[in-house]
């Protein structure tokens, strides 16, 4: 995925509508907006699709410390669903908060007009 052209991304990415708009130093901005396929059968957000965000973001904050190269993956996840959502665009900024030699340790937001929907962290491995 390149800034700001998912169709550089995963098909995976593209599915979900995942809009990279910054990666660097350890930083990283996706954006997805909402729509009928991403709801569940209360026509929320699906917490997977949301989950999918997270991680996504998290990955590029990853890869960010080496140039955008995918030199890790994901080991754990642990994500707090806030609130729910029903039309929007969702903002995840994630940030590496440990770079070891063999792991990352990464936090996550997602904000939706300006409120909290979901804290997430994760360790990710150097592959």
């Amino acid at each position: 995925m390149s800034n700001g052209d998912a169709s550089q991304g995963s098909a995976f990415s593209r599915l979900l509508g995942l809009q990279l708009v910054e990666a660097s130093a350890g930083r990283a901005e996706v954006h997805m907006q909402m729509h009928d396929g991403l709801g569940n059968v209360h026509g929320k957000l699906h917490g997977g699709a949301l989950f999918s965000l997270i991680d996504t973001a998290m990955g590029q904050a990853c890869h960010s410390l080496t140039d955008g190269v995918a030199v890790s993956v994901t080991l754990e996840s642990k994500i707090n669903y806030i609130r729910p959502v029903s039309e929007g665009e969702l903002i995840c900024r994630a940030w590496v908060l440990h770079a070891g030699k063999r792991t990352l340790v990464v936090e996550a937001e997602t904000l939706q007009g300006g409120k909290l929907v979901a804290k997430a962290q994760a360790t990710f491995a150097r592959i």
